[in-house]
């Protein structure tokens, strides 16, 4: 997969295109497609692990695990460490607690990643508050407020991309134009810092699966949302060949009635995102949206599957899943150290699933 747009060397006018492009101005734009086009290598994915304290502490929970800093930091030792994850894994999504860890023995997480030419990202969103002025009780990301100089701090500190996180709700009138508008906005406002300041944006719109509705109907929310989003990136003069699109699979609420095939999913997924989604942009990189492991994995692999016609696609779709990789890995460390081999194996497992999914191979 060659993320390089055939105009970039076909026309010898246009060789720099990277760094000529009228609405994006950086010492970073080489850098920049450089990490983007890394992260979307077919075959490899994205391993979410920026659960917050709180989040992760669900997780926990449900382990019985204490939810304290050195749990915290053994955990994510544990998946950092797993050998040969390296082969299935691009990038590694982290909490600034995390990106500042180290392992037992001295040595950074960040380091450790980059021996395995993993690509060390973090979590820059500072999560959802409520909308001012909705009474439909939507809600808005914080954390613009400094992100420049944070964008700094995580890039020197060797992180290389960023992830920021937009929640929407399906409903009768929801999303409302106020929630989209000022999300879509948030999205690009973040995404344009981040380029500037070295990283690589992750946009993550995701469209939640709570709700009744039909698959037709988070289609239709999946293709106004990402066609506001990426109207703003434009505006923001965001370097599509620069950033990462996260986003929701096209699939009925989780109160419906009206089931849907994995070929229905996968078919209405790629449907929405030919429709929205420039070719530009190197690599389509799903959230798992609370989806099991199974479905995760079976849904990615029927979209690189194809269709009857033979379709190929212009972005690498793969993974970037929390829950969807890490559930197994979970149950099996239960927080014993005796245990961390069984769960580094599990992890592989469905990492390894997921590769191939990525590829239309399971």
């Amino acid at each position: 997969h060659d993320p390089t747009p055939p105009l970039a060397t076909a026309n010898p006018h246009r060789t720099t295109y990277r760094t000529t492009m009228a609405c994006f101005k950086s010492t970073y734009a080489d850098e920049l497609v450089a990490t983007a086009a890394a992260m979307s290598v077919p075959g490899k994915g994205v391993l979410a692990a920026d659960e917050s304290t709180g989040t992760i502490g669900k997780r926990f929970d449900g382990i019985g695990v204490e939810n304290v800093e050195e749990n915290r930091r053994a955990y994510r030792e544990l998946l950092f460490t797993t050998d040969g994850f390296e082969k299935y894994c691009s990038g590694v999504i982290m909490f600034e607690e995390t990106l500042f860890q180290s392992c037992k023995d001295g040595t950074a997480f960040v380091d450790l990643l980059k021996s395995k030419g993993v690509i060390p990202g973090i979590k820059v969103d500072k999560g959802v508050v409520p909308l001012p002025g909705n009474t439909r009780g939507e809600t808005t990301t914080s954390g613009l407020d400094g992100l420049g100089e944070r964008c700094a701090k995580y890039y020197a500190q060797g992180a290389r991309f960023a992830k920021w996180r937009a929640v929407l709700t399906i409903g009768d009138t929801l999303p409302s134009p106020q929630c989209l508008d000022d999300n879509a906005r948030c999205l690009a406002r973040y995404a344009a810092m981040c380029q500037q300041n070295g990283l690589v944006p992750i946009v993550e719109p995701e469209i939640l699966t709570d709700g009744a509705h039909g698959i037709d109907k988070c289609a239709e929310v999946t293709e106004r949302v990402l066609s506001c989003v990426f109207a703003h990136l434009v505006q923001h003069g965001v370097m599509l060949e620069g950033m990462i699109l996260k986003p929701n699979m096209v699939t009925p609420g989780a109160r419906s009635d009206a089931g849907a095939s994995r070929a229905e999913v996968a078919a209405a997924t790629v449907t929405t995102l030919r429709r929205t989604c420039p070719a530009a942009v190197p690599g389509v990189l799903f959230l798992s949206g609370g989806q099991s492991e199974e479905d995760a994995t079976a849904h990615l692999d029927a979209m690189n599957k194809g269709d009857a016609r033979g379709k190929t696609h212009p972005w690498t779709l793969s993974f970037s899943y929390g829950r969807a990789l890490q559930t197994s890995c979970l149950k099996a460390w239960l927080g014993n150290e005796s245990n961390v081999a069984a769960a580094q194996a599990a992890l592989l497992r469905v990492f390894e699933a997921n590769s191939k999914a990525s590829l239309g191979r399971c």
